[in-house]
């Protein structure tokens, strides 16, 4: 969805930053900041193989556009920001944060602010998967898949 100030939007697309980002750019805009947020191939000492995302689409979208429209009426600037859902493989983005503000101290807080709470609030989840196991990872923990914990 766009308005002339948000963009939201989950999707099974793989990401395009530069996309993202003329969708906020304008003549008024002295400052464009992105930010991609990566599937790396390691984590906790496992080496990861791929991730799965998953959401519940219609309130995720909903706090995504609430999270941009209050980034978006704080910092006087335009957000766009977008979410994969589905299997991701090493090195794709799985979230990308567009924000373009009159001045770069502006766009970088905005784009911070909206990444962090997004992370807090929005209800998507992850499964990360690496040789000989899987785990839903929330925040700085990780729920075992099977019932025993390994």
């Amino acid at each position: 969805m766009m308005d002339d100030r948000v963009f939201v939007e989950l999707t099974e697309a793989p990401l395009d930053a530069a996309h993202l980002s003329s969708l906020v750019e304008g003549p008024e805009m002295g400052a464009v900041v992105t930010f991609s947020g990566n599937v790396r191939n390691h984590n906790r000492g496992r080496r990861v193989e791929h991730l799965e995302y998953d959401a519940y689409r219609p309130m995720a979208e909903r706090q995504l556009r609430e999270i941009a429209e209050e980034a978006s009426r704080r910092w006087e600037c335009r957000i766009a920001v977008q979410h994969r859902v589905g299997r991701l493989e090493i090195g794709e983005a799985s979230v990308l944060v567009a924000a373009a503000c009159a001045h770069r101290g502006d766009a970088f807080d905005a784009c911070r602010f909206t990444i962090d709470t997004l992370k807090e609030r929005v209800p998507i989840w992850k499964r990360e998967v690496w040789e000989g196991g899987e785990a839903w990872i929330e925040g700085e923990r990780d729920a075992p898949v099977n019932p025993e914990g390994r």
